[in-house]
């Protein structure tokens, strides 16, 4: 497959169809999508598009636009949120006369948005020779995002910003292309170019002889963060789930030299680390180019189903089948992998309910992928979009992808910050495609990437690589595993040589998995409206959830649609919270939307950094709510604090993402439930006995005696230290319906 496809571009730039040469049809720029490895649902059919006439380039803003943040360590809970209004600038580009020439700004309010601007620049009309392999029918947009556009996609801002000036994204209009059909290995040409077109399609059929690649040439690297540094930041990472202020966070470092060529590199990568959603990248005149042998996918949508594939779950080749296979099921059956694949499978459902139909996100498969010197644990996850959504929303609800930031997001992405101290430019960012007008889309996540930059003609590249961090995490594993993470990458760049690693290499396949049992899906389901969507469409009787800043906050919603009642969302730590902590504002606000329960999120932190889910608290236990309540988690300890227990670090040491055994005493919301449950632990901290209390404990986790339940004697107040919402909460849907039955008190 590798060697067919260089061919092909050898071809065409021989015969002056793209590159330099090829400056009567458009740039000398370059792009791949490259579906490597073995023919699959994952690799169906790579592109080589034809010369662009048309981009779009984002740059990082002036300082005094977008400044950096205060120093502050949101690893120990101070966490600055903004209200993010600075607008995202994009330089649209035409190709006339030999270069590059400016045609028009566009001004975007997110990630989202842009691409809901690039409607005016792109024909709705379809390809006069159009492809046929699952490629858009008419122009679409193609290219790379950078990491670094979280400062549009979460409400932070970031203390290690790019320089002003510093490319964040460059998309190419797709006129036209080569196809390769992985199914048939037929060969497709498309576009609205027909001159293009018809001299591709005389060029000379590849004889079939190996395309000659060469070797690396030696050369030095730096790495950004010691051995010593990584660990520290590991140890960091440990302590912040100790206290609660996240579950698990993606760290890395970067490795840094000179290379020969980008594209030479990516040629090595093609043969030593085929993957299936590989992509090049180069915009001549800016220097920049990217090498992606990446793995993962973030985002496909086909106009009415969504999936996010993350990956979560790593142990090396072995050196033959039987090694490997061994290798599989250590993974496989290890509590740490399952717990850390667990979290993160909850985290990306969480995200695509964002823009889903309530009731339709499943895991659709279960798979161990196995890549030239590694084996991840995948999982693909599905979702039926809703009427209004696009595939530029459902970009915006995802980036960047979970398995590269952790839990919850918003907090991690900053803490990734404080730790990392640099820019992650677009390692961990995308490359794809998108349709801006149907939302036909596809993204991958850009791990096992090599950016470069020529810089006096010599070209200067970086590769990244790291791991998620969780309390079960041994800081020198992890900066094990960064090393051979990115050790395919930095031998194909010159700076190691093969022999120096142990690492093995072996065979390509999947290898698939029992998903998670799905629950079916009710004829009808309840919708999710946010506080606005509320108010201005009159929606009472519904149930009020507070929204924590948690990373499950939209499963938990999902839960209650699924039972047929409607959702209003309400934000309970963002800066527009604050005006409902005065007690008249509040109890009007519950007065207008009448709702028929309030469930208190979960979320990060200790339940005082939560203000308004305190004071819902307090304001329940006083009795002067009239709905039944119910907290989960950071929602439980509210109550618990308010009733005077003290909230503490586990004695028994935090727990993310693994399913307990729980004990009950049948009352509250576990009437009707059998005696023994089984349901998803995510905390550091629990309430603990600490004299009289009205609260009553009626659930404890076996063995620990740890308390899990609380309920009132009196009041239709109820809280829960576990996740009924969560993929490994077997009992959870029922428990969410017993609370929802429940009728207010007088």
């Amino acid at each position: 497959m590798s060697d067919r496809l260089m061919a092909i571009v050898e071809a065409l730039e021989t015969n002056q169809l793209t590159g330099e040469g090829a400056f009567r049809f458009g740039a000398p720029d370059r792009l791949m999508l490259v579906s490597g490895g073995p023919v699959s649902h994952l690799a169906k059919w790579s592109l080589i598009a034809a010369p662009a006439t048309k981009r779009v380039v984002v740059r990082q803003p002036l300082r005094q636009q977008l400044p950096a943040a205060e120093p502050h360590r949101p690893l120990e809970g101070d966490l600055r949120l903004v209200n993010n209004e600075v607008i995202l600038q994009a330089e649209v580009e035409e190709w006339k006369h030999g270069s590059w020439y400016h045609s028009v700004t566009l001004r975007a309010k997110n990630l989202g948005d842009l691409f809901v601007k690039l409607q005016a620049e792109t024909s709705e009309k379809p390809f006069v020779q159009p492809p046929s392999v699952g490629i858009p029918d008419g122009p679409f947009w193609s290219g790379a995002l950078a990491y670094d556009l979280v400062q549009w996609t979460q409400p932070l801002r970031l203390q290690h910003p790019p320089d002003e000036g510093a490319i964040l994204a460059v998309l190419w209009r797709i006129d036209g292309g080569v196809a390769v059909d992985h199914r048939t290995e037929a060969i497709q040409v498309f576009g609205n170019n027909l001159d293009w077109c018809t001299a591709v399609d005389n060029m000379r059929e590849w004889d079939g002889h190996p395309i000659s690649v060469p070797p690396p040439e030696p050369h030095r690297e730096a790495v950004t963060h010691t051995d010593e540094t990584h660990e520290d930041n590991v140890e960091s990472v440990r302590q912040g789930i100790v206290n609660g202020h996240v579950y698990q966070v993606n760290i890395g470092k970067h490795w840094q030299g000179e290379i020969d060529h980008p594209y030479a590199v990516y040629q090595r990568l093609l043969r030593s680390n085929p993957a299936p959603f590989s992509a090049f990248t180069h915009a001549h005149d800016l220097g920049f180019a990217l090498a992606s042998s990446s793995p993962e996918s973030l985002l496909m949508f086909d106009g009415t189903t969504l999936q996010t594939s993350p990956i979560k779950g790593t142990c090396p080749q072995g050196n033959n089948m039987e090694e490997a296979s061994r290798f599989r099921e250590q993974m496989i059956s290890d509590e740490k992998e399952r717990a850390e694949h667990r979290m993160l499978v909850d985290l990306m459902r969480n995200d695509l309910t964002a823009v889903a139909r309530a009731g339709s996100v499943k895991v659709e498969r279960f798979d161990v992928e196995s890549y030239a010197n590694v084996q991840h644990l995948v999982s693909h996850i599905t979702a039926m979009a809703k009427p209004e959504t696009s595939g530029a929303d459902a970009l915006q609800a995802v980036f960047p992808g979970g398995s590269i930031t952790g839990c919850p997001r918003t907090v991690v992405c900053a803490v990734i910050d404080q730790l990392e101290e640099m820019p992650r430019s677009f390692w961990t960012g995308s490359i794809g495609y998108i349709d801006v007008h149907t939302g036909q889309s596809a993204w991958n996540i850009l791990i096992r990437t090599l950016e470069a930059h020529a810089v006096g003609g010599r070209w200067h590249a970086t590769v990244g690589a790291g791991g998620g961090i969780t309390i079960a995490s041994q800081p020198k594993n992890e900066v094990e595993e960064a090393a051979w993470k990115g050790a395919a990458l930095r031998i194909a760049a010159g700076w190691m040589k093969e022999e120096h690693t142990a690492l093995p290499t072996g065979a390509l396949g999947i290898h698939p998995l029992q998903p998670p049992q799905a629950q079916q899906m009710k004829q009808r389901c309840g919708q999710i409206h946010s506080l606005s969507e509320a108010i201005e469409l009159h929606v009472t009787g519904a149930v009020m959830f507070v929204d924590n800043l948690d990373s499950f906050s939209f499963n938990v919603a999902d839960a209650i649609a699924q039972t047929g009642r409607d959702v209003v969302f309400l934000e309970g730590k963002s800066p527009n919270s604050e005006r409902w902590l005065g007690p008249v504002e509040l109890h009007d606000l519950l007065d207008k939307l009448e709702p028929s329960h309030l469930l208190l999120g979960p979320g990060p932190g200790r339940p005082e950094d939560a203000p308004l889910t305190m004071a819902l608290a307090h304001h329940a236990l006083a009795g002067q709510l009239k709905m039944p309540v119910l907290g989960v988690c950071l929602g439980h300890q509210a109550l618990a604090l308010a009733d005077g227990r003290h909230v503490n670090p586990s004695p028994f040491g935090p727990i993310h993402g693994v399913p307990v055994d729980i004990e009950h005493d049948g009352t509250g919301v576990f009437s009707s439930q059998v005696s023994h449950l089984k349901l998803t632990r995510y905390n550091s901290l629990v309430a603990v006995e600490n004299g009289e209390h009205s609260l009553i404990v009626n659930a404890v986790e076996s063995g620990s005696g740890l308390i899990m339940g609380l309920r009132h004697p009196t009041l239709n107040v109820h809280g829960v230290q576990f996740h009924p919402e969560s993929i490994g909460s077997r009992d959870g849907q029922q428990l969410i319906a017993e609370f929802l039955s429940s009728q207010a008190d007088g």
